[in-house]
Order: structure tokens, then sequence, then C-alpha cells
């Protein structure tokens, strides 16, 4: 693929005067293509240690998917108008009207290098944007949900949700500050974050536990953990340093002012009246499932209100929506909305709607609602484009009769 990119770019340079400007743009791309690709490579391998995927690690990961995105496009193009080539040579031979001499094949048109290249800098420009600035773009996600059974003390109460921190991949603390200020700005009622606060190791949060720690809200700060928390995907020396990691982590939500809820559930009081917050560990389809929806409900009461905090989402497709106990909201993230996708013009796709039934927003099934936070940080590709990173913000309404 560097070589068809390469002799493409030779075509598109062949009438420049200047030969080492001629140099700088084929022999400058093949360099500095094969070498994102080696250093990539060469990082393959540890992903999986202690310290896991760096931002180093995801930069050269992105730099490599932008390039090769990129290179797919300007071959594509290309490939078309060598087919035409190819074509017109065959045609051209058959009818015998081929003099001596001639090339059995017409030589590369330019503007068929120069379409190429136009079309290619649509994937390059908008994948550095995703890097530089798409995945600091934070969003404020706005729903009001309206309940009967909501107690009146509670009409109006707002909750502000972050999900997937992912604090391990974060680049730019002044970038990621604003999001911080943004959450902190909307001076809601009650504070959620609903998993995956590391990558993989607690110490990865330690270095923003005072940025993070500034979120505060009246009624309190709650947590749960997400399948990244367990540092189930890094090598570990002993299982007793796996755990000991998890100890430590979860001394770090306290360290943040966050009740870290375990399979358990506490109230939340207003005016002498109460809903139930419940949080349940990791359950997901493919993931680590540890979370028990019937040991966080113990002692609750049954015909309260109830916020459920569950990070992955297909624990409330295939547990929490057919649960003999009604649960009026769950709150989950997870999917990131694969970092990448398009919603405008009320048009909603991502490539991990082929993943998950339900990877971004609200859904409602009789009245029980899940809401799926887009990710205030991000993993592995480090960017977003699309699917920019989310502050959710519910407003919970009493539905007034008619």
């Amino acid at each position: 693929m560097d070589w068809y990119v390469f002799n493409g770019l030779r075509t598109f340079t062949a009438d420049w005067q200047s030969r080492p400007m001629r140099l700088a743009l084929t022999w400058g791309f093949l360099v500095i293509s094969v070498g994102v690709t080696a250093v990539f490579l060469l990082g393959f391998g540890s992903f999986s240690t202690a310290k896991g995927m760096t931002p180093f690690h995801e930069w050269m990961l992105s730099l490599f998917f932008t390039f090769f995105v990129t290179k797919l496009f300007f071959v594509i193009v290309l490939s078309l108008g060598d087919l035409g080539r190819f074509i017109s040579g065959i045609a051209h031979h058959i009818s015998n009207e081929q003099k001596p001499g001639e090339a059995y094949f017409p030589e590369r048109r330019k503007f068929v290098s120069e379409i190429a290249i136009l079309v290619a800098a649509f994937p390059f420009t908008s994948f550095l944007y995703a890097m530089f600035r798409g995945k600091y773009d934070y969003k404020v996600h706005r729903q009001t949900l309206y309940y009967d059974e909501l107690p009146e003390a509670f009409d109006g109460f707002t909750i502000t949700q972050l999900s997937d921190i992912h604090s391990g991949s974060f680049d730019n603390v002044k970038a990621m500050q604003r999001g911080i200020d943004l959450a902190k700005s909307q001076k809601s009622d009650l504070f959620v974050f609903t998993g995956d606060l590391v990558n993989n190791a607690a110490w990865e949060i330690e270095q923003y536990i005072d940025r993070f720690g500034q979120i505060k809200a009246p009624y309190g700060q709650f947590s749960i953990l997400g399948n990244h928390d367990y540092g189930d995907y890094i090598q570990w020396d002993s299982e007793q340093q796996k755990r000991d990691n998890l100890a430590k982590l979860k001394k770090h939500h306290a360290e943040l002012g966050y009740r870290l809820l375990l399979d358990e559930n506490v109230v939340i009081e207003k005016d002498g009246q109460k809903i139930a917050l419940v949080g349940v560990e990791n359950w997901g389809e493919g993931f680590v499932q540890k979370g028990d929806l019937d040991r966080a409900l113990k002692g609750a009461d049954l015909n309260a209100f109830k916020v459920l905090l569950s990070h992955d989402p297909t624990h409330w497709e295939k547990k929490v929506r057919y649960h003999p106990v009604d649960v009026h909201l769950t709150l989950s993230g997870h999917t990131h909305g694969a970092q990448f996708g398009i919603e405008a013009a009320g048009l909603k796709w991502s490539p991990v709607k082929y993943r998950y039934l339900d990877w971004a927003g609200l859904v409602n099934e009789k009245n029980r609602y899940l809401y799926v936070n887009r990710g205030f940080g991000f993993l592995a590709f480090s960017g977003r484009l699309g699917i920019w990173p989310e502050i959710t913000v519910i407003t919970l309404k009493k539905r007034r009769s008619a």
C-alpha cells in the first residue's frame, strides 16, 4: 500500500521543477508512513505489560490508523484510475490501433492522483482534528424524564453523570480541566460516576484526584466500577498484586469524595421523602460479570423510586429491564460510542451499533429508562470524531395528571 501511494505521489509531482520538493513529498511520505508503522508494531508487545497502553502508544496507534485509512482512500481512487488505464489498454490493443513502440497501457494521468489526494485529505484532516481537538470537545447532554412514582420532593431533582474517565489516556491536563469545570458548572443535586476510572492500574488516577475531586453535589457523589477497573487487561506479577491494585483503586474513589457502591444501595432523602440509589459491580455481555442486582437491592424499599448505576448497558438489556423489581432509571456508559460516528440532522450511527443494541443516549422499555453516557475520556484511539465526550444532566420530574 505504501509503495502504491508512493508511485501515485511520483505521478503527482512528475512535472515539478524542484527536485528537492519532489523528493521531500514522495520519500518523506514513505519514511514517515513506514516509520509510524514500525514504531507502532515495536510497541505492540508492551500493551499487556504492567503499564499497559500509555498515551505514547495510543498516539502511535492513532497515527497508524490515520495513515492506514488515508492511504486506503488514496489507493481506492488511484486503483479506479488504473483500472481505467487497464481497460483502455486492452481495448486499444484489441482494436489494433496500437502503434509500434507505443506503451501497452496509457500512462497514469496526473489528475487521477490529484483527485486521490483530495479524497484522502478528508479522512486525514478529520482524524487529526479528532486527535488534537475532538477528544476534549466536551458536550452537555440534557434529558428530562417524567415519572408517576417520583416523590413530590424530588420534582426537578438533577443528576450529573460522568462515565469512562480512563485517566491513563489523558495527554492535555488543561483541556481535561475544561470538562471538569463544565461538569461542576451544572450544579446538580447529585453526582454519579459510572465506571472505568482507569485504563488498568490505580496509579493512573492519582495525579488527577484533586481535579476530579472538585466535583461536588449537595446530595453526594457516588460511583461504581467498570470492566477496566479490575485490571484484567494487563500482566501482574501475582494475583495478590492485582488484588492490591483494586483495593488501592477503591481507596482512590474515597479520596475523590465518591461513595463507591459495590452491589449495594443507599437512600437519598429530601424533605422527608426518599429515593433509592443502587450500584452494581460490572456485569457485561462478554466482559466480567461480578454485578449482582438482587444483592444490590437487598434492604432497599422495593416500592421506592430507584436509580441504578450499572457500567455496561448489556446488563440492563439482559437483566434489569426484565427484573421483577421495577428499576425506574439505569445509568450506564462503557461503549464510548466507539469514539467515532455521526450524530447530526437526525442521523445517529456508529460502528459500535453492530456490537451493542443500546450504545448512546436514552432508551425506554415500558417506562424503565436506560441512559448510556458516551464517555468523558478515550481509550486506544487517542481521539473522538462525531461522538464527542459527554457530560450528562438528568432532570427528574413528577408527571402531573391532565
